[in-house]
């Protein structure tokens, strides 16, 4: 089973960094779950979300976050438009399924 968060949006904030006060480098970058196995794939919606510092290569997590980081996270939260929930049926599954239903 392969599952992972892939990157669905990046936005770059103007911020100051909390670890480096610079306002240049923080991304808050929304991923969505994964999921692959040898009978389907599946996006589903669990969505998370990080900030990275580019300028000081950090990762800022929530309790490091200001009022107004907070702010900006919440807002962009609202304007995410998440993929669409979907499991495709791989081959083997349709063939399972085809012997079963015979």
């Amino acid at each position: 089973m392969h599952d992972e968060f892939i990157p669905i949006k990046e936005v770059a904030l103007k911020n100051n960094c909390p670890e480096c006060f610079s306002t240049e480098g923080l991304r808050l970058t929304f991923k969505q779950r994964f999921i692959e196995t040898q009978f389907y794939k599946s996006i589903t919606a669990d969505i998370e979300q990080e900030i990275n510092c580019n300028t000081c290569n950090n990762k800022i997590y929530p309790v490091q976050w200001t009022d107004d980081i907070e702010r900006v996270v919440e807002y962009q939260k609202r304007a995410f438009t998440p993929k669409k929930t979907s499991r495709y049926l791989k081959k083997a599954s349709w063939i399972i399924i085809g012997l079963i239903g015979l």
